[in-house]
Formats: C-alpha cells, structure tokens, sequence
C-alpha cells in the first residue's frame, strides 16, 4: 500500500507540474514482468521467481525550438517512477525508484529508447543476523539505471496511446557498501500512453548543412572527483578516494568530441585492503608494503546533449603495484555545463562488469 500510495503522489506531482508548462507532455503508465540476469553465479540463490512491476512516467516533448532538439530528432525529457517486486520477499523483498531520464525517437518516431539514471530504495538489505543471503544489496539506498525500448503510438483513441517493448533495470550502489552483488532486471513491458494537452506545436526544421560542420581546437581539461567506497570484504568499512585527472578533448561536430587523458588515484579503501591481505590471507604473497596509488591513461568520448554530455572512457594503469581487478578500468557517467568551462561530473568507476566506486567530479575546461 505505501508503493501504492508513493506511486499515485508521483502521478499527482506530474500532472501539476505538466500543466504549468507551454509545451505538450504526457504520461505513460505500464506493467513489466521478466527475469532477473545472472550475471554473477554469487546471486543464482536469489533468483527465485520472475520480477514484476510497474512504471509510471512524465514526458515534456520537444519541438525544435533550441537546435539541439532538432539534433535529436526531438527526444522527449522528463521522470519515471518505477516499483518492483523481486518476488524473494524474504531476502531481496521490493524495490521503489525514480529516474530523470530522455526518450529517444527512431523510424518515423514509432521505437522509443528511454534511457534514465537516478536512485532507488530497496526493503531489504543484507544483514550478517537477519538476512545474510542478500549479497546483492548492501544498503538501503542505491543507484539505479534504466532502459526501455518501446514501440510506441500515441493518440490511438482521442489522448490515448500504447506502448510496449523490453526494459532493463540495474540496482547497485557502486561498492559504496558491501556486499554489492547487484542485480539487472530483464522485463517485457506493455503500457498506454495520455497527452495531457489537446493540441500540440508544429516540429521546427532550420539547421542546414553547416550545422554539421562545426569543429573546435583542442581543449585543456582538469577535474577533481570524490567519494567513499569499500572492498568486497563485508565489514571491513568505508573509506574516501580522491582522483586528479587531465586530459584534452578535440570536438569533432556538434555532438561528439574525443578525449585522451591522465588519471590519478588515491583509494584509501586499498590502502585497508593490502594490510588485511597481508595478515590475513598469506597465500595472496601481499608483504602489506604495496603502493595503493595507481596511475591510469585514458581515451574517451562525450556525447553532448544541450548543457547535459554523456561520458564514456576506457583506461589502462600504467602504474599498478597491487592487483586489484585488472588492469583495465571504465568510467561512464554524466556531465553538467555550468556556463562555457566549468562543469560538474556524476560517474561510476568500474572493471567491467564489477562497479568501484560512484564519483562525485568537479572540473575546467579551457
């Protein structure tokens, strides 16, 4: 009942908050059911039936009114709430969340992909008395990622539309907890669409060829970025990392640029985690006098979306005196302008598909 009634505040908050805006939106509501994937033989226990839910979103279209809408065939932007049942009550329980996401248009504006990021909070947590078979949440709160690609039309019958496709749902908290197995729901989803307003703007169409030509000269950037996290050994405790990273960007189009680049890490969670290897486990050969520093070099991407970027990077230690998942690391996470050089950053760090940290990032670019 208090999903329930989590939910309806949220339909409320959207409808008021839709009809203070000039621009059409509209909402959505739809049923999922599917799989949870094993992606880690740690969490085969937990899959005991198929996940069920709901979701609910708003959407603010977009006409082309600013250039990057008509860069992006006119995505939509807006929230979604989503409530999901793991059908494990006793271990993984229910798990409530809300996303800001963007929905983009292919093939004549009938396949929707929505892609949204933000936090969820789940019931049940794992607790080394009460519920020590959850290794898949670690805390309360995490973060959560989600994608749906529909086929979708709107206005089938006067406001009434329908949509339905596959989505995925990923809960973790980025190793800020452990344990932090985490878990990726694979769902069929079908649902209906209403437009709250009766009448909508003409799509806008005035970018011509030059658009597309646009370059820039290379650009300086330095950033700083932060946060807690904790190794895979339950109870061990939480620890602050801080990374220094520079690189250069060269902008290719409006969309795109290409980055190469130079990271610096001070994990202190490391630092522990070399002292307990060394006394505790002796056949790992850790004397406890490693380094826990590493250095890393970087090439990247960003995907530039009005004053918002998407951030993609693949990195190498060059410097790496203690093994700790591989050599190879990934960062992908999202960028916010704040006038023409300074941003802030939200990233996750991970070692393929083992998450290290989330991390928080303030930066320049000259």
């Amino acid at each position: 009942m208090k999903f329930l009634l989590s939910a309806l505040l949220c339909v409320s908050f959207i409808a008021v908050f839709a009809q203070n805006k000039t621009q059409s939106s509209y909402v959505d509501v739809s049923y999922f059911k599917g799989n949870i994937a094993l992606h880690n033989n740690d969490i085969l226990h937990l899959i005991q039936g198929h996940p069920e839910g709901y979701i609910i979103g708003w959407s603010k279209k977009t006409y082309g009114f600013k250039d990057w809408e008509q860069r992006y065939n006119y995505p939509d932007y807006g929230v979604t709430y989503a409530y999901q049942n793991m059908k494990n009550p006793d271990v993984l329980g229910t798990l409530a969340s809300l996303y800001a996401h963007y929905n983009f248009y292919f093939f004549n504006r009938n396949l929707m992909f929505r892609i949204g990021q933000g936090l969820a909070y789940a019931d049940k947590t794992y607790d080394k008395e009460s519920n020590f078979r959850n290794v898949a949440y670690g805390s309360h709160l995490m973060s959560s990622t989600f994608a749906m690609l529909n086929f979708k039309k709107e206005r089938i019958f006067n406001r009434f539309g329908f949509m339905a496709g596959v989505s995925l749902i990923h809960y973790s908290n980025a190793n800020v907890k452990a344990p932090n197995a985490s878990t990726n729901t694979v769902a069929f989803n079908a649902g209906v669409t209403y437009n709250l307003d009766a009448v909508e703007p003409e799509y806008q169409n005035t970018l011509d060829s030059t658009d597309r030509k646009f370059t820039e000269l290379l650009k300086y950037n330095v950033a700083f970025r932060f946060g807690v996290n904790e190794s895979d050994v339950v109870g061990m405790g939480q620890f602050p990392f801080y990374i220094f990273s520079g690189y250069v960007d060269k902008r290719i189009n409006r969309k795109s640029a290409l980055q190469l680049g130079t990271d610096v890490f001070f994990s202190k969670f490391l630092e522990e985690l070399i002292y307990y290897q060394s006394v505790s486990v002796p056949e790992e050969n850790v004397s406890g006098d490693e380094d826990y520093k590493r250095v890393g070099v970087f090439a990247g991407h960003e995907l530039f979306i009005n004053k918002m970027s998407l951030l993609t990077q693949l990195g190498y230690y060059v410097y790496y005196p203690f093994d700790f998942e591989g050599r190879m690391y990934m960062r992908i996470g999202l960028k916010r302008y704040f006038g023409n050089k300074i941003f802030g950053a939200i990233t996750l760090k991970s070692h393929g598909a083992k998450a290290e940290a989330v991390e928080f990032g303030v930066g320049v670019r000259l």
